[in-house]
């Protein structure tokens, strides 16, 4: 439910924050440092955070997740000033759109959550938060309309470049209410998890060893393969809004009635490759769908169209992002339940890291009008992505429940 209400917030936020800095006209350079930067704090933080959580407890990191969300809506409600905005920007992690997650603080969530669910339900179950972000998302993506309908109601042109920055300030009061929702959630919510209290003799020291060196190994391969997706999500999704506005001209009356749909139909493609893992397996179910992810990323900037790169836009989607939920699920199969914070950290380190270089990037080649490039160096990362992870992860193309019961 936390997950659900966040995304509010976060729907609106990518389809307008970029489209805001614009208006207060910051280059495309600037928004991507901005969004880099963001990337860059919250792969740190994500790291101290998953080890932390493994030694204490889950629910406190996210309250406190929840109430630097908050005072950051505040702020930003309140001022433009450009330093002050970037820095809220920069901790808040404001328009990356995390479907919903905790931002850094997400490593918390996901171990918190893998502790309250079987594990043959796992597959299951984390495609269904998953779905619940995106639809969350959707919802969220049509409150972003807001700003096109303020300056109609005083009677001024709903053109995205005529549009003032007073006009999208109220979506940062939406955030800050989502988030009272959240800390209220939080603090009703049971924790049962009470940290990790090293047990003595449960494993021999060298099986403890083996044990230890066998998961790390595969944190590692997984951090290895994440960096190539991440650079290819940083280069084309946090500035997908700002691409479409150059592009095609277009603004959030625009551009949210499609964000909003394509939230919905990747939550419901969620929900599909949820029940999908338990037929085919986790890993097969993922390289299917980022394979035809990577034909219609490359399609995508050849769309003379505007209607045209949404529905494009809208199947990559579906079938991209709709397979985060099964990846969760094989990173928290890749470890021990002890070690469940470290490996969720480590595989939001190893996507944040590269994907924090992607908006600078991709700011840089769109304020000198380069359209097509941020996408077809994206597909150059992703393709490696989706061969190495096939070969990688062949062995753990188990339903959830005979993964779980093969590491027991």
């Amino acid at each position: 439910m936390a997950r659900a209400v966040r995304s509010l917030g976060q729907g609106a936020l990518v389809v307008d924050l970029t489209l805001y800095l614009h208006s207060l006209n910051w280059s495309g350079v600037k928004i991507g440092l901005a969004l880099s930067g963001a990337g860059l704090f919250g792969a740190l933080l994500s790291l101290v955070v998953g080890v932390a959580s493994d030694r204490l407890r889950r629910r406190p990191f996210l309250l406190v997740y929840e109430i630097i969300i908050l005072i950051c809506s505040i702020i930003a409600l309140l001022t433009a000033q450009p330093l002050i905005l970037m820095a809220v920007i920069i901790v808040s992690g404001f328009g990356r759109g995390a479907n919903g997650a905790a931002g850094p603080f997400s490593p918390a969530e996901q171990a918190w959550l893998a502790e309250e669910v079987a594990p043959e339900k796992r597959g299951r179950i984390y495609s269904l938060n998953s779905a619940l972000g995106f639809f969350g998302m959707g919802i969220g993506a049509l409150i972003a309309i807001l700003p096109s309908l303020l300056p109609a109601a005083t009677g001024t042109t709903q053109h995205f470049a005529n549009i003032p920055p007073s006009s999208y300030r109220p979506i940062f009061a939406v955030v800050g209410f989502a988030t009272l929702i959240n800390l209220y959630l939080l603090f009703m919510a049971d924790e049962k998890y009470r940290g990790n209290h090293r047990r003595t003799n449960s494993h021999p020291d060298e099986t403890e060893s083996r044990i230890r060196r066998d998961e790390n190994k595969m944190l590692f391969k997984l951090l290895f393969l994440n960096s190539f997706n991440g650079v290819a999500v940083g280069l084309t999704g946090p500035l997908i809004s700002y691409w479409f506005a150059l592009r095609y001209h277009v603004g959030p009356s625009e551009i949210a009635p499609v964000m909003a749909v394509t939230f919905i139909i990747t939550g419901i493609s969620a929900l599909m490759t949820g029940t999908l893992t338990e037929r085919i397996g986790i890993v097969q179910s993922v390289v299917r769908a980022r394979l035809l992810g990577l034909v219609l990323l490359i399609i995508l900037p050849l769309m003379p169209l505007y209607w045209l790169a949404s529905a494009v836009y809208l199947l990559r989607s579906a079938v991209n992002r709709g397979t985060i939920g099964a990846r969760q699920a094989l990173t928290i199969g890749l470890v021990r339940d002890e070690r469940r914070g470290l490996a969720t950290s480590t595989n939001a380190v190893s996507m944040q890291l590269p994907q924090s270089v992607g908006p600078t990037v991709a700011g840089y080649l769109l304020s000198v009008n380069q359209f097509t490039l941020p996408f077809y160096i994206a597909a150059f990362f992703q393709g490696i992505y989706v061969l190495a992870y096939a070969k990688v992860f062949k062995d753990y193309n188990l339903p959830r429940s005979e993964m779980n019961n093969s590491q027991v």
